[in-house]
């Protein structure tokens, strides 16, 4: 069977092989004829996946995307749209199914653009995600595959009803029902979806009170194309350790009618702490606003990963997988192999999740994040803490560490880096390298971007690779975090 990496990387391999397979393609277009056309039907083999969760086939060296399709399904596809050296096509039925293929137990799966892998077993899917990784640090890192030490990657024991956060557009089914749910792929078409099997129960309770709520009171959902309506979306978020609950209706006014009854009915629900508006009057895809009005209970709900606790309020980030949150920064513990004298960095550090992590080992550590309400949470959870050797400053990383070290002269001991899927800016990178700390633990959610980084680092940064472990936060879904240690082995 081919080797299954997705994303961006799965499709530049595909398509390469087309450049490779030069002359079959020119045949097949011999004469100004493309490859198919619209709608033209023909039998598939799928070689590999994408990043959206597209299986990938080739025939006559050209690339073809289908949804619905799993890594060793023969199929028949409907051809849908056709560029210069890829095109899509529908799945209109399995011929051969794959020996990973399995039945999925959501009946949203097929419509909805959340989870894209509930049709490939699980074992499959941490081999699969495994797999992207390595590909990228051999192809795009340079590294040989045989100085690579991966150990095998986080799964999970049930890899569902993990995610601690859930966010549901409101809208209208075409009967007229006020329904919640989740965007379609590609789309803004609401699949209607009150209990996703990767959220939490509670979801379902609480949505059916606002649902009910609004159909009484005839208070209309907000519609995109006129801009009129009121309710966007429901922001939800539980406390896995606490059992709190906190609901954040993001709306586009900056007031709610009939409040203080929706808020008498949300509090009857078990654990429910926190109820707020989140203010949202812009023609935007952006989905919560930024300015937050409580109308019930505290302004935040807490949580707690491995003794450290955290208070968390609608605009934070936080790791929506609780349970392998705690497995991915515990790794990135031991890897900073802290001994208690150590200055640690932590850039892109959120509301403190790793910096506390790293502050119960460490001598001292200095956190960076470029949103100030995450800064703030951040000071507010080490002071939850008691931590007194936390400092936080508010910037972009790349302009904040530069600076310290030019300025002041900041040293350290160890740098952890957990940037977004853009990966590290090469201002940062080259401070990161001048400071030259011991180790860098670096914690990626892009397989690409985290290769692209370690092969700057290795070749002109004297570090080497030295561990690499994957995590599965997103069970069903494509993504994968990685942690990974480099050392530094020149001076």
């Amino acid at each position: 069977m081919a080797k299954t990496e997705s994303g961006n990387a799965a499709a530049g391999r595909a398509l390469s092989g087309v450049a490779a397979d030069s002359r079959e393609t020119a045949a097949s277009r011999r004469g100004g004829k493309p490859a198919a056309q619209k709608n033209e039907e023909f039998n598939l083999t799928i070689e590999d996946m994408s990043d959206d969760g597209s299986g990938i086939g080739r025939r006559t060296g050209f690339v073809w995307f289908v949804k619905d399709t799993v890594v060793g399904d023969v199929v028949r596809v409907r051809v849908t749209k056709v560029l210069k050296s890829y095109g899509y096509a529908r799945l209109m039925k399995i011929i051969t199914p794959s020996r990973h293929r399995v039945s999925e137990p959501c009946p949203a799966a097929h419509e909805c653009g959340g989870c894209t892998l509930q049709m490939l077993d699980y074992r499959e899917q941490l081999r699969m995600k495994q797999e992207k990784v390595l590909n990228a640090l051999t192809r795009i890192g340079g590294i040989p595959a045989d100085e690579i030490k991966m150990k095998p990657i986080f799964g999970m024991d049930n890899p569902w009803r993990y995610r601690n956060k859930a966010l549901f557009p409101i809208g209208k089914s075409r009967d007229g029902r006020i329904i919640a749910g989740f965007y379609a792929a590609r789309s803004h078409r609401i699949v209607e979806c009150g209990d996703c099997l990767l959220g939490v129960r509670e979801n379902q309770k609480i949505l059916r009170v606002i649902l009910d709520f609004l159909e009484e009171y005839g208070i209309e959902p907000y519609d995109e194309e006129t801009g009129k309506g009121l309710v966007r979306h429901v922001l939800i978020r539980k406390g896995f350790s606490s059992g709190e609950l906190l609901a954040c209706l993001v709306i586009n006014g900056r007031s709610f009618p009939h409040s203080g009854d929706l808020v008498s009915r949300l509090m009857l629900i078990p654990g429910m702490k926190s109820i707020s508006l989140s203010v949202n009057t812009a023609r935007t895809n952006v989905v919560m606003g930024k300015e937050i009005l409580p109308l019930a209970g505290e302004p935040y709900i807490e949580d707690s990963i491995a003794g450290v606790r955290y208070r968390i309020s609608p605009l934070s980030f936080y790791q929506v997988n609780p349970v392998q949150t705690e497995k991915l920064y515990g790794t990135a513990l031991s890897y900073a192999d802290l001994k208690g004298g150590e200055t640690v960095w932590d850039l892109y550090c959120g509301i403190g999740t790793i910096s506390l992590f790293l502050a119960r080992k460490a001598g001292k550590v200095r956190g960076v994040e470029i949103v100030p309400d995450a800064v703030r949470d951040a000071r507010a959870n080490a002071e939850l803490n008691h931590m007194e050797n936390v400092e936080f400053f508010a910037g972009k990383a790349e302009e904040v560490l530069p600076r310290e070290y030019r300025e002041h002269g900041e040293k350290a001991d160890v740098i952890v880096v957990d940037p977004p899927r853009k990966g590290c800016d090469r201002a940062l990178l080259d401070t990161m390298i001048r400071m030259a700390p011991k180790r860098i633990v670096y914690v990626s959610c892009n397989p690409s971007t985290l290769a692209r980084d370690i092969r700057i680092l290795a070749g002109e940064g004297g570090y080497r690779l030295k561990k690499v472990r994957c995590c599965d936060m997103f069970p069903m879904g494509m993504h994968v975090e990685t942690v990974v240690l480099m050392s530094r082995v020149r001076d």
